[in-house]
């Protein structure tokens, strides 16, 4: 099942189809949403009032039953992305998650499907840091462009009100590479305009 994300439409996805890209199933905040990629469907669903919530994960497709994931998240479920981004044959799900607040800072949870298709391991996005977290106030934007998850913010400067960042707009490009114990969000690229 598809849906079109109305807030990417002017953001990272307006930018990849720009140059050209693809962009797989955006699916828009839904309870429950399913998003399906390589015969393998998720069904991410959210339950709670105020800013904790308990999301949960079911997993079909699978030659084996995958037990659900259930983890509590800090904000809402603001988008859903299945993907592969390195290109396995084994399908990722991506949560985007907007915290509560006038900042609406932006997270990423996401599991990948492991060999066998019998289990998910963790995938970890950082959090920004150095030239990458200056003038950071929220406000993310997530999408799959072609094999990088694209995260784009608004720029505060100095003196600048919630609603009107004057500083542009970064973008920063993550690429999935394996970690030590689960997989990795690794930034490659950083644009600023």
């Amino acid at each position: 099942m598809t849906h079109s994300h109305p807030r990417l439409l002017g953001g990272a996805l307006a930018a990849a189809l720009a140059i050209g890209g693809s962009c797989p199933a955006l699916a828009a905040p839904a309870n429950p949403t399913r998003a399906s990629l390589q015969g393998v469907t998720f069904t991410v669903s959210s339950k709670g009032e105020g800013s904790v919530r308990q999301l949960t994960i079911a997993t079909s497709g699978t030659p084996q039953a995958i037990a659900p994931i259930r983890q509590e998240i800090l904000g809402s479920v603001s988008g859903v992305e299945v993907a592969d981004l390195d290109a396995n044959g084994l399908p990722e799900v991506y949560v985007f998650i907007t915290s509560a607040g006038s900042g609406s800072y932006g997270s990423v949870e996401g599991w990948a499907l492991n060999k066998g298709r019998r289990s998910l391991s963790t995938i970890h996005m950082p959090e920004l840091s150095g030239q990458a977290a200056k003038g950071y106030q929220g406000h993310d934007e997530f999408a799959v462009v072609e094999l990088t998850l694209a995260r784009r913010f608004p720029i505060y400067r100095p003196g600048d009100s919630n609603a009107k960042p004057t500083g542009g707009t970064r973008q920063i490009s993550y690429k999935l590479v394996p970690g030590e114990a689960s997989w990795q969000l690794k930034p490659m690229r950083v644009d600023t305009y």
